[in-house]
């Protein structure tokens, strides 16, 4: 059981109603949720639709008029609480929801201080937002309904789409090489956290599989095994030598 607590803070103006119980359930695997805030101007007809949602998941709406047209005071008044929280020294990290770039030095900022930010957004959220949090995860890959129809999660890509992948490839490899024994053996979870710290919105997720093993054996070109270590069972992964996938290897279908 974790005793990670965390503070959740959601810009209104940019995250849908239909995301948090899948931005909830997503957020349970780091931590506990101590602080739950949502800012936007609560006046405005747009934001409607967040009544029963904030308080089915007892999130806390936090009020910001908007000064003058153009400039989002909401920004404003959630990375000033951001700031209150961690000087608070109560918490051991910070989940942002927003797909904004205007949070970008925020997530720094926290991060430089020692503390984990998990970034939570659409896929459209700028890169250099994403880059600055320990971890983003898109709301698209949570596969939780919207306001007006369901989003669906991200198609699941077949083998050869995935060795087409150059991006992914080139991850994948380089963390192999980096923490894999004189015999190309790499454990999967110091290979994931690798990967994660080399792109920290990595997700199999993105690519339609629900684990890192999943993916790594659906691109046919690792071997993959199971070793018993201690009480525990542990997967290892190492390049196949030939590069190539094994002859009979059957297509990933979408699925």
């Amino acid at each position: 059981m974790t005793h990670t607590k965390l503070a959740v803070l959601i810009d209104a103006d940019n995250a849908r109603p239909g995301v948090i119980e899948g931005l909830l359930g997503e957020i349970a695997k780091y931590g506990t949720a101590h602080v739950k805030r949502i800012y936007g101007d609560w006046t405005l007809p747009n934001l409607g639709g967040w009544k029963e949602v904030l308080l089915r998941h007892s999130i806390q709406p936090i009020q910001q008029f908007r000064y003058t047209v153009g400039k989002n005071a909401t920004d404003s008044a959630m990375i000033i609480d951001a700031m209150d929280l961690l000087y608070g020294g109560r918490f051991d990290g910070f989940c942002l929801v927003s797909s904004d770039s205007d949070f970008t030095r925020l997530a720094a900022r926290i991060r430089e201080s020692g503390l984990t930010v998990y970034g939570f957004g659409e896929r459209k959220t700028p890169e250099p937002f994403r880059t600055a949090c320990d971890k983003f995860i898109y709301t698209e890959v949570l596969a939780i309904e919207s306001d007006e129809k369901t989003v669906p999660a991200p198609a699941r890509r077949t083998d050869k789409e995935l060795r087409g992948d150059t991006q992914l490839m080139n991850l994948l490899r380089n963390a192999l090489s980096a923490c894999s024994d004189d015999n190309g053996w790499a454990a999967l979870g110091p290979l994931g956290g690798i990967v994660n710290k080399q792109a920290p919105d990595f997700d199999p997720r993105n690519y339609g599989y629900a684990k890192l093993s999943e993916l790594i054996k659906a691109i046919a070109l690792f071997e993959t095994e199971e070793r018993q270590i201690g009480s525990g069972r542990h997967i290892f992964v190492r390049q196949r030598k030939t590069g190539k996938p094994p002859a009979g290897k059957a297509k990933t279908t979408d699925s």
